[in-house]
């Protein structure tokens, strides 16, 4: 039987998820494991994750408040390519016991949680709200949706063409972008690639090959960690990288007679050396710069 939330439950519940996700915002999209460990609300300390385990129960919580998805961890946890849904494996142990009656409270109850997805050591990207949707025993494994209407299909239903597409779409803008932004930001140390700015809630994650390539994969090798002016640019072919990692204004901006922002944020830019990761392997695909620039030189 259901445990319903407390009015105080819910209130901390909601509460937690809206500072985490704008504590996050503020980093550039994503918060170190130290920082979750010891979160803060008024003064109280209220870990948003377990020290070590993959699920974060409260102890006064009658469901479950966090998951986290290592990519490549020791859980058969999967996303599903077909239909953009997370297959979140039971945790070990009695089924109905334990961390899982608690997971599968927030399935009866529809309570929000938050994912965390963790791609590097120590630093975690949430994901929030999503609802367990669906309770799987022959697979152990519960099913994570990232929008609350998958919550109200009959359970063990299978979707329709339509609704896979939807839950595809938004794996990719909700999962698959702040992963990438996140490994993005990391390898470059939250600075602008261009200007270096260091302001990480004003960085984007740029594509080099555009996400909607089939080789468009959202790896750092394919990314520019750019400020907002600079991620436009670059998309309107204002501004190219060339594969020799220099950055390049187009000449109609050059010769352009406009103010201070143009003068110093983009035309001061032409032939400033890209601010590159530390390390090697996290440079740009030069090949991959190559083909942009390629575009962008076609318009000059």
């Amino acid at each position: 039987m259901a445990v319903l939330e407390s009015a105080v439950e819910k209130a901390l519940r909601l509460r937690i998820i809206d500072d985490v996700l704008a504590r996050a915002e503020l980093n550039g999209g994503f918060l170190t494991r130290e920082e979750l460990l010891e979160w803060q609300v008024e003064g109280e300390r209220v870990p948003v994750i377990d020290f070590s385990r993959g699920i974060r129960n409260p102890a006064n919580f009658s469901s479950t408040l966090a998951i986290v998805r290592t990519v490549g961890g020791p859980y058969d946890d999967v996303e599903s390519s077909e239909d953009g849904l997370l297959h979140y494996a039971y945790r070990k142990g009695d089924s109905w016991g334990g961390d899982n009656r608690k997971l599968r409270n927030a399935l009866e109850t529809g309570v929000p949680l938050i994912l965390f997805r963790k791609e590097i050591k120590g630093i975690l990207t949430p994901i929030a709200p999503v609802y367990v949707v669906d309770d799987e025993p022959e697979n152990r494994c519960f099913i994570i949706a990232l929008d609350e209407a998958f919550r109200f299909l009959p359970r063990g239903t299978d979707l329709s063409f339509d609704q896979k597409r939807y839950a595809l779409r938004l794996a990719k803008q909700r999962l698959h972008q702040p992963a990438f932004r996140t490994r993005v930001l990391v390898a470059y140390q939250s600075r602008c690639s261009v200007c270096e700015l260091k302001h990480a809630s004003l960085l984007d994650a740029a594509h080099i090959v555009p996400d909607k390539d089939p080789r468009g994969r959202p790896t750092v090798t394919n990314g520019l960690a750019m400020c907002k002016i600079h991620h436009a640019a670059f998309d309107h072919h204002m501004l190219g990288v060339s594969p020799d990692y220099q950055v390049r204004i187009s000449g109609a901006v050059l010769t352009e007679v406009d103010g201070p922002m143009l003068k110093h944020g983009l035309q001061e830019m032409d032939r400033r050396e890209l601010a590159l990761p530390e390390r090697r392997k996290d440079h740009p695909d030069r090949e991959f710069l190559a083909e942009r620039f390629a575009e962008f030189s076609a318009r000059l």
